[in-house]
């Protein structure tokens, strides 16, 4: 069995889900609504506070789907709890960004601003000039906004100037050496 699909997902108070006849799951909870189609071999049993996911056979496509399609529902059923959140740090002089209406104002080293919109579902905080917090319940739109944010000024070696995430860690490389 797949290690991750077999695991049941446990449903939190608060959220409801229901599965349509193609398969398609659609969770409801405190911060919004969600929806995702599951592929066709993979039954998704609901039975009071949890989720059980089951494959026809025991093929290797079967159990990659099995363990993806487990991971796509718990997913939706955290969002629609906690959400989700990827915290981006900008190091460089002069390196800054501003929340203006809902768009995000990069001033990261080109002759203009980069401007970022809001898209439905993911919306931007700005504690700092040099950090920037992209939050949403959809865990895809969250990770996609963050690297389109994070690929305006990626961090180059030598300085580590550009956009990162908190937790990246930049591998410095050492200048040219003069004779």
């Amino acid at each position: 069995m797949s290690r991750i699909g077999k695991l049941p997902v446990q449903l939190p108070g608060g959220v409801t889900i229901s599965v349509n006849d193609d398969n398609v799951v659609d969770v409801k909870g405190p911060k919004g609504q969600l929806s995702q189609k599951i592929h066709k071999d993979i039954r998704v049993v609901v039975e009071g506070n949890t989720v059980l996911l089951e494959r026809p056979s025991e093929s290797k496509p079967h159990k990659s789907l099995h363990g993806l399609s487990r991971s796509l529902v718990n997913n939706m059923v955290e969002g629609v709890t906690k959400g989700f959140e990827k915290t981006l740090e900008i190091n460089g002089v002069g390196y800054r960004a501003q929340k203006q209406g809902n768009k995000l104002v990069l001033t990261v080293g080109y002759s203009h601003p980069v401007e970022i919109s809001e898209e439905d579902g993911v919306e931007f905080e700005v504690p700092a000039p040099n950090k920037i917090i992209v939050k949403g319940i959809d865990k895809q739109k969250v990770g996609a906004m963050a690297a389109k944010i994070r690929g305006t000024r990626e961090p180059e070696p030598y300085k580590g100037k550009g956009i990162k995430y908190d937790y990246e860690k930049i591998l410095r490389k050492e200048g040219k050496t003069g004779n």
